[in-house]
């Protein structure tokens, strides 16, 4: 029987995480689970039916909320982000899946990792922002990294069984996201609810928007390097629209392997959760036969600027990445709110990216703070333009 602590529970990767759990009630339990709090009635209805033993919220507010839900006997309530930290620090986990979208991923992965807790990593924000301090902490503690995210975890599981100093390069696939054959020029007219219409997946709103921009492969690009050990010219990404190759590893004889499979989150999370044996599931086989032809081709840099941005950021070095994820995180928001149009999110990462300094990066503090001052500007820099309109 494993024990898992799930961080980012009421989000897509954790719900599907937990029905997987229930799916496999002999192999998996719940130790602990967290959330950002925006979401407390589905938060105690998963507490009713996981019994974890404790539960950690970042909204301190939503803490009270909970524990009206939940009378007596009731899991241990956390709060804030040290509340994440001690949860996976002091909860016994075999496994903890880092599933919570953005920074706030950051210091509880870092504390699972500490703690000697191997992870199963849905929070590709974790890598981008600390992906060196990540790895070094995770090598020291021998601690695996399990990828969860369905092109990480492809790759993964091309490279078992083979020598890593064979590896000619990794190979990212796109969908393409929701503008894959809109026109540069249309992209300004973009709505909320276009990018929000993505192709193969059903994601949450921070990355669905990721995916539409595709700032969602920039932020992987940057996450394999760290993850895989590779320069970042080894990382490349091709777009594919059926979302059926989920990425490919390329070796020095110039065999390419691949991983195929339907659009199904709940095979690399299982395949995570289990590493390195497999389990069988009921979940959809493919029928290669009725997708009938597959297709790949170079993504438009110049028309997707967030991928060009993130590949930048990565070959910049230092704290570059940081400030990309933070530019980004203030910049999806502002047009989730109706604040900015589509093509002002690079706009705006851009000209945080020119008017932050590089700063190195020597420990997960200097990261936080680094990010903090990010977020700081990129919303300055935002309320400069037009006075924060849409535009």
């Amino acid at each position: 029987m494993r024990t898992l602590t799930v961080l980012g529970a009421t989000g897509s990767v954790g719900l599907r995480t937990l029905e997987i759990v229930a799916a496999f009630p002999d192999e998996f339990q719940v130790g602990g689970l967290a959330a950002r709090g925006s979401n407390v009635e589905r938060l105690a209805d998963l507490c009713r039916k996981y019994a974890p033993r404790a539960v950690a919220l970042l909204e301190p507010r939503a803490v009270d909320q909970l524990a009206r839900l939940l009378p007596p006997p009731r899991p241990e309530l956390l709060s804030g982000p040290e509340g994440l930290v001690a949860l996976v620090a002091e909860v016994p986990a075999d496994i903890v899946l880092s599933a919570l979208v953005g920074g706030a991923g950051l210091l509880p992965t870092m504390a699972a990792i500490r703690a000697g807790r191997p992870v199963a990593l849905a929070n590709k924000e974790t890598l981008v922002m600390a992906g060196a301090l990540m790895t070094a902490a995770a090598r020291e503690r021998k601690v695996p990294l399990l990828p969860v995210d369905s092109e990480h975890s492809a790759v993964f599981q091309c490279l078992v069984g083979h020598n890593r100093a064979d590896v000619h390069r990794i190979i990212l696939t796109a969908s393409g996201g929701p503008f894959r054959e809109w026109p540069k020029e249309r992209l300004a007219e973009a709505t909320i609810a276009d990018a929000l219409r993505h192709p193969t997946w059903k994601m949450g709103a921070k990355i669905t928007i990721d995916s539409a921009t595709l700032m969602n492969k920039g932020l992987e690009i940057i996450e394999a390097r760290w993850l895989f050990d590779v320069a970042p010219e080894q990382v490349q990404v091709v777009v594919h629209p059926q979302s059926i190759v989920h990425s490919m590893v390329e070796y020095i004889d110039g065999s390419v392997l691949a991983q195929l499979g339907v659009a199904d989150m709940g095979i690399p999370i299982l395949y995570a959760l289990t590493y390195p044996e497999r389990r069988p599931t009921p979940a959809e086989r493919l029928d290669l036969a009725r997708v009938g032809q597959l297709t790949f081709h170079e993504p438009d840099y110049d028309k997707f600027r967030c991928l060009a941005l993130a590949r930048a950021a990565l070959e910049r070095g230092d704290s570059a990445s940081v400030v990309l994820n933070a530019a980004n995180e203030v910049a999806v928001a502002a047009f989730l709110e109706g604040r900015i149009g589509f093509t002002r999110i690079a706009e705006l990462i851009e000209r945080t990216l020119a008017a932050h300094p590089l700063d190195p990066l020597g420990s997960i503090e200097e990261c936080v703070a680094i990010d903090a001052e990010a977020r700081r500007l990129a919303t300055e820099l935002l309320l400069s333009h037009a006075g924060g309109r849409r535009s």
